[in-house]
């Protein structure tokens, strides 16, 4: 495997401090065979507050194509997990059971002003499927990363099949390594296992639903994960992500309308996002302590200061085609805006231009938002400049209104 051969994409200048490192960190990764022992990712995790849990997962059923398979009970956390199918990532939605509990997720919230409202509620990070556990964490650990201890993660309430690393001090998420192969299906070491009625109802109620929308069939799994990061933490979190991961740098592009770049990595095992998503990171040009100085639009610098570094949005593909003249893209957006979810923006773009895009209004029970990609032909990206511009202007339109609500409550 040879990181270093696709192509690169983009127009951001980088430093020569990530040019020079990023050539050395994924050369090394190769030769160490790194890259040939890590894969797709296994799963993502995301922890809610109490109360959260069955509601977020009827959202999650009909806005995307993830079904209910089984509640794990632990000492302090429900965890449910979703599937489409072993092609594609599963999701853990961890529901905290007591408000009181403290942790090191819960502090990560706590510190911002916005995150602090739902102080449970954040995206953990994802699972990547290894073929040698201890092997791939060894190497890890020679290279400085560090993991939490057994004891630890059965304390945190975690999978204890699972290998986890420490928060990342760039982008607050963890990693966890889960050793599996290819044709077994995904098993988490963790609590008591059953179905919950009151989340199968909700789970089946949003499914007949989706169904009556006839939009079960056009929405795909995840296409990629989006992250949100300080500017002076940009370079270091991409180089951080592809030295604990088997992906490469496809490349960076300068949004100079929003002051903001947005950097892609894709899996160097798979060519399809569907099987892995892609990672992407966005972060201002510029520290929020000049923007007094320069008067330039900050969207993604106020977010990370409002809610901390954190996954910004899921983008859930949509699968191409049209019905009687009408794009599928469309016709999803229209059936769940009547369903009374709000969506940001118009869907912007165009088949001409290769791909439609649009952003959901934050998740009240994840904080997350869900962006629906419709690629046309063999349009091969995630953005056109003019799109992206967009929809970062949009989400910072309501990370705004959502600080004028947060100042407003602290006036009182």
């Amino acid at each position: 495997m040879n990181s270093l051969s696709f192509t690169r994409n983009g127009d951001k200048q980088n430093s020569d401090f990530f040019e020079e490192y990023l050539v050395r960190l994924l050369e090394e990764r190769d030769s160490i065979g790194l890259t040939d022992m890590i894969h797709e990712i296994d799963a993502i995790m995301i922890t809610v507050d109490p109360g959260h849990s069955i509601r977020y997962i009827a959202e999650l059923a009909l806005m995307s194509p993830y079904h209910y398979l089984v509640t794990l009970e632990s000492e302090n956390h429900y965890t449910h997990i979703l599937r489409v199918d072993m092609n594609s990532p599963d999701l853990l939605i961890r529901e905290v059971k007591n408000s009181s509990i403290q942790g090191i997720f819960r502090s990560l919230n706590e510190i911002y002003p916005i995150g602090s409202h739902k102080p449970n509620s954040r995206y953990m990070g994802e699972i990547l499927r290894v073929d040698d556990l201890h092997g791939v964490v060894q190497l890890q650990q020679q290279r400085d990363f560090r993991f939490f201890t057994q004891d630890q993660i059965r304390k945190l309430d975690l999978p204890g099949n699972l290998a986890i690393s420490k928060p990342s001090p760039y982008t607050h998420n963890i990693i966890g390594y889960m050793e599996r192969p290819q044709e077994q299906l995904r098993v988490y070491a963790l609590g008591v296992s059953n179905i919950v009625p009151e989340v199968q109802d909700a789970y089946q109620a949003a499914k007949e639903l989706q169904k009556k929308c006839q939009i079960d069939e056009l929405i795909l799994p995840i296409d990629h994960l989006a992250t949100r990061i300080y500017s002076q933490n940009r370079e270091v979190a991409i180089l951080e992500w592809l030295s604990l991961s088997s992906y490469y740098y496809w490349g960076s592009y300068n949004i100079k309308d929003q002051n903001s770049s947005t950097n892609v990595t894709k899996s160097a095992h798979y060519s399809s996002e569907l099987k892995s998503p892609a990672k992407v990171f966005t972060a201002n040009n510029t520290p929020y302590l000049v923007n007094h100085l320069i008067k330039l639009p900050s969207p993604t610098e106020t977010f990370v200061r409002n809610y901390g570094p954190r996954l910004h949005h899921i983008a859930m593909a949509v699968r191409d085609g049209d019905c009687d003249g009408i794009e599928n893209i469309d016709i999803v957006v229209n059936q769940i805006a009547a369903q009374g979810k709000d969506f940001l923006l118009d869907v912007i773009g165009s088949k001409e231009e290769g791909l439609k895009q649009i952003f959901s209004s934050a998740s009240e029970h994840s904080s997350l938002i869900i962006e629906y990609v419709q690629r046309f032909g063999n349009f091969d990206g995630f953005f056109t400049k003019d799109n992206v511009a967009e929809l970062t202007h949009a989400a910072g339109v309501e990370n705004e209104l959502n600080s004028l609500t947060e100042d407003s409550q602290i006036s009182q």
